[in-house]
């Protein structure tokens, strides 16, 4: 935290240097100066947006700034070479400083270590992780005892029956369906749970602010980690901590093949979904204003919003603790009641703190990215504070797009907060809400067997 706040008073310094000088200059070279102060404002925007974006336009707009920056180093050097310097210096180190300062790491709750924390782990998943990393030996040697899936064992059963054996601690190391397993058990009795990225690709540990790469550091959230407690969601009773999506993505996951070719899979699909012949997947569900529509190419609703579009830290959710599902419609739903109009844009996005779907029979779904049927209607609830979440001290502690700002002045906004020793957009210490919060097994639950 220290570092950011002295990165966040840097880069504001810095930016205001520049301006300051740039503005002088329009006094003493005018009207010369004039066009410098305009390529040192554009700069810092254009910097800016490249420090907020990725992909080419990411190396677009620090291209801009470059050129714009030597413009006004070729304007004024010959004439005033100090200033011209300070000027160049001072944008390119304002921005460097202001990219030092959005790099998340945040201060997390001190919390006891467990007395009897128990690692359940999937040799399988992410192509044998616990093996390679060999967590069963790295858990014992930090007092944690390793209980791994065997070939037709039910994950939840083992789960209940550790907690009914004493565990005050559980952890996962596995695919992003059975962590949900593993921390719907812990939300329900209010034990402390940690997330080991042994999975293939990790979206709940990335969002948490578990390193990815750090499979073996991972279990040091129960010898000496830091505590935040996050929001888990549910439909029709079954827990998931990531998303359940609906539509195009949903019916591509039940496909044979998928796995192996998930891509290609997804681009078969799209005739049959957005194609003039498509017959639709008849679902029916409400905006966000109360009208009524059926499903476009996809339903996406996720656990926390998710951060949409080409900025940095796009794909991941900026907060996992907002109290709020996310609701992502892909492709044009026809409306009905919205004086037939429907949707105008290709996707809309809202929150709210619960959302349902219905139709005419079982509905394909994939939840944590895993194929089921659901049957109707669809009810989606979210459980606030329901899951206390240890994190090693040594890893992010939250999303990377946790500290990313949505625009150039909320960006200044995060930027004087921090210098002013704040952190807006760090987990806050809460308590959870407690084992009630969160829906015990039901027959809608998914059996976990490997």
């Amino acid at each position: 935290m220290t570092r950011q706040v002295l990165a966040a008073a840097c880069a504001l310094a810095l930016a205001a240097t520049a301006l300051v000088l740039a503005a002088v200059s329009v006094v003493i070279h005018f009207p010369r100066g004039l066009v410098v102060l305009a390529c040192v404002v554009l700069g810092l925007a254009a910097g800016w947006h490249g420090l907020v974006r990725r992909g080419t336009a990411r190396v677009a707009a620090l291209g801009a700034a470059a050129v714009l920056g030597a413009v006004a180093a070729l304007l004024l050097l010959a004439r005033d070479p100090l200033i011209t310097v300070a000027i160049v210096g001072a944008l390119w180190l304002a921005l460097v400083a202001a990219r030092a300062a959005f790099r998340t790491h945040v201060a997390l709750a001190d919390a006891e270590p467990p007395q009897r924390p128990v690692l359940f782990f999937n040799p399988k998943s992410g192509g044998g992780k616990a093996t390679r990393f060999h967590l069963e030996r790295e858990a014992r040697a930090r007092g944690i005892e390793p209980i791994e899936l065997t070939r037709g064992a039910d994950l939840e059963t083992l789960v209940r029956d550790a907690v009914a054996a004493g565990a005050d601690g559980l952890a996962m190391a596995g695919g992003d369906g059975s962590q949900a397993v593993v921390a719907a058990v812990a939300a329900e009795h209010g034990l402390a749970y940690a997330c080991v990225p042994a999975g293939t690709r990790n979206h709940f540990a990335l969002d948490l602010g578990v390193d990815r790469d750090d499979v073996v550091g991972a279990l040091d959230a129960f010898v000496d980690g830091g505590e935040r407690v996050v929001d888990l969601a549910d439909v029709n009773g079954q827990i998931f901590v990531n998303n359940v999506s609906l539509g195009l993505y949903a019916e591509a996951v039940q496909r044979e093949g998928y796995r192996e070719a998930k891509i290609r899979t997804i681009l078969d699909m799209v005739p049959e979904v957005l194609g003039p012949d498509a017959a639709g997947m008849h679902l029916r569900w409400h905006g966000p204003h109360g009208h009524e529509h059926s499903a476009g190419a996809a339903i996406l609703v996720s656990n926390n919003r998710y951060r949409l579009g080409r900025a940095v830290g796009s794909g991941t959710r900026p907060h996992i603790d907002d109290g709020l599902l996310g609701v992502t419609v892909m492709g044009a739903p026809r409306g009905e009641g919205s004086g037939g109009r429907g949707l105008q844009r290709p996707w809309r996005e809202w929150t709210t703190e619960s959302f349902d779907v219905d139709s005419d029979g079982p509905v394909a779904a994939g939840v944590d990215g895993e194929a089921t049927h659901l049957d109707p209607p669809l009810r989606f609830r979210i459980h606030p504070r329901a899951l206390r979440v240890r994190i090693a001290r040594s890893h992010p502690g939250a999303s990377p797009s946790a500290l990313q700002p949505d625009g150039m002045w909320d960006g200044i906004r995060v930027l004087a907060a921090l210098a002013a020793g704040h952190d807006p957009r760090s987990p806050q210490p809460q308590v959870a809400q407690g084992p009630s919060r969160v829906p015990s097994s039901g027959p809608t639950r998914r059996d976990r067997a490997v």
